[in-house]
């Protein structure tokens, strides 16, 4: 399918939208027909630095979020435009923007040390 056909991809009611973010994507929300998020950042060059991290994974997966942007935080809404509903687009790229933005290597066991545990290293608020 070409990016300007129809689509047909299916959409979720509210019922079926709340039970997969709470079973997949516990810090998403439902509001207004979006699923949205909130990442709290230290400061205006964190906060870029997650405005372009969401970037590169929309451009990439051809799925275009809706930003809020702010000196300290960044909300992403998501919402399947094409089909005017939330798709399975929407999850799928959302879990993605979840799983770079909230990586810590320190938790992980490999050679990454992760962001000191430093105020003046700090960027992002982990939840």
């Amino acid at each position: 399918m070409g990016w300007r056909e129809e689509n047909n991809d299916k959409t979720y009611n509210d019922e079926e939208v709340e039970a997969i973010l709470k079973e997949e994507l516990p810090h998403w929300y439902l509001e207004k027909g979006w699923i949205r998020r909130k990442y709290k950042t230290s400061g205006w060059k964190s906060t870029l630095m997650v405005v372009n991290t969401v970037g590169h994974l929309a451009e990439a997966g051809f799925h275009h979020p809706d930003l809020t942007v702010s000196y300290a935080f960044v909300i992403v809404k998501l919402m399947n435009h094409a089909a005017k509903g939330i798709t399975n687009k929407d999850f799928a790229l959302a879990k993605k923007i979840e799983e770079v933005v909230m990586w810590q290597p320190g938790l992980d066991d490999g050679a990454l040390p992760g962001t000191p545990d430093d105020a003046r290293f700090k960027y992002l608020k982990y939840d």
